[in-house]
């Protein structure tokens, strides 16, 4: 079994998971055997809907090991819940994100996770968000007004990619003339997340980041000359007790705040706006009653979350739902199954926009909450309150192409036909 195991890891290390069916097929075996059921995070049937695989292992086997990338799978709300509030037992330091050559507030735990966090919560206030609220409804009006005349478009690169780009973007302070490569660096470094990846992912992400840290670089010799009112100007005159980023943890924390701002927002508008429209009853109770629209976005988070899975390094041993988990070994929080465990949500698998229940764990929960939380809510607020009003009906052209991803869930093209409304 050791040896299988190592064989297991030099593939996912080495990427060559497309080229190897039959030693996934030994792996997913090997856990088929041992619990009843095997938990393929590689496959294409995963990808495109890992719901059922989901509630299957949350059914026969909740804490479940994952033999193929060497870690424990948790399904259960309860679970998922334990493991992110309990930052003593688990932690983040020693995670292996070792694609790319630096840390951010992601892969740190207390002391320097709140110190980091404070410094970086001063430039990402309650108040700073409020005051982007006009600014966010003037690019969602641009973004849908260069597609009026046409009575099909992709959604996601109208409005769902585009908005929370250009957004992070300006609160960084970057000029608009680079934001085509913003967008092609966010996309590429977001690939280092995902537990199964190939090696021309790995040189994709490590080329953008490179790319984008000298970058950033020039950026930030440019605003300790000369601060202007953005986000990079902000962070470098934070301070807390004294202390300030250093250069490593400013361009850790720029690289997240670029693709963390990015990629749950454009998935929550995309894999919210693609529930709607297969669930039509729905979207006629939004439009019909669009005082539902706080609680419908907690239910799309929930339904269908942008970030399906998280995790943590036990830092010492633990026993869940009778499974040792031994210190040192990594544990994934399946967000994604836990917000659809029937033990915590009525009937989990139904969108009800009117549910009112936030208790959904799309954004994590502890002290690793999401920061930009309250600015992905804002956002995909103003989208969905504006495709409502604009459109008096919109439906889907054809199926929509998945990401080739699961982490970061959600659609590469959302193709839709609009009728627009006379208001409009």
């Amino acid at each position: 079994m050791s040896a299988m195991r190592h064989a297991g890891r030099e593939i996912v290390e080495s990427l060559q998971l497309a080229v190897a069916p039959i030693v996934v097929g030994a792996f997913m075996a090997w856990e088929r055997l041992e619990s009843g059921v095997a938990f393929n995070l590689a496959s294409k049937r995963f990808r495109n809907n890992p719901y059922p695989m989901y509630r299957e292992v949350q059914q026969q086997d909740p804490v479940h090991r994952l033999r193929l990338v060497d870690a424990w799978a948790l399904t259960r709300y309860d679970d998922v819940d334990e493991l992110l509030r309990d930052h003593r037992r688990f932690g983040n330091e020693g995670r292996d994100y070792g694609y790319l050559d630096y840390v951010t507030l992601l892969d740190l735990d207390p002391p320097d996770h709140t110190r980091l966090r404070s410094l970086v919560s001063k430039a990402f206030t309650r108040r700073t968000v409020a005051d982007l609220e006009s600014r966010i409804q003037r690019i969602v009006d641009e973004r849908l007004d260069a597609v009026a005349d046409r009575k099909q478009f992709d959604l996601i690169e109208a409005l769902a990619y585009p908005l929370p780009m250009i957004v992070i973007a300006e609160m960084l302070g970057v000029p608009a003339q680079d934001m085509d490569r913003f967008e092609a660096w966010s996309k590429d470094i977001a690939l280092v997340v995902e537990p199964v990846l190939r090696g021309r992912d790995i040189r994709r992400a490590r080329k953008a980041s490179d790319a984008l840290f000298e970058y950033f670089e020039g950026i930030i010799e440019q605003r300790q000359r000369d601060p202007q009112d953005d986000l990079i100007s902000a962070l470098l005159a934070a301070e807390e007790s004294g202390d300030q980023l250093t250069r490593d943890e400013m361009l850790g924390t720029l690289v997240l705040l670029l693709v963390a701002g990015n990629e749950t927002t454009r998935n929550l508008i995309g894999n919210g706006t693609l529930a709607l429209l297969k669930n039509p009853d729905q979207l006629q109770r939004l439009s019909e009653d669009p005082s539902l629209l706080n609680s419908a976005i907690e239910e799309l988070l929930r339904y269908d979350s942008p970030v399906q899975l998280d995790s943590r390094i036990a830092r010492e041993d633990v026993v869940l739902g009778g499974k040792r988990i031994r210190a040192g070994q990594q544990v994934i929080a399946v967000l994604g199954a836990a917000n659809r465990d029937p033990a915590a949500f009525d009937r989990p698998d139904t969108l009800d926009i009117g549910r009112g229940e936030k208790n959904h764990l799309a954004f994590g929960r502890g002290i690793h909450y999401c920061l930009g939380s309250s600015l992905a809510i804002l956002e995909g607020r103003i989208a969905f309150t504006s495709i409502l009003a604009r459109y008096a009906s919109i439906r889907l052209v054809a199926e929509p192409a998945v990401r080739n991803q699961i982490v970061l869930r959600g659609l590469e093209e959302l193709w839709v036909e609009v009728e627009h409304s006379p208001r409009t």
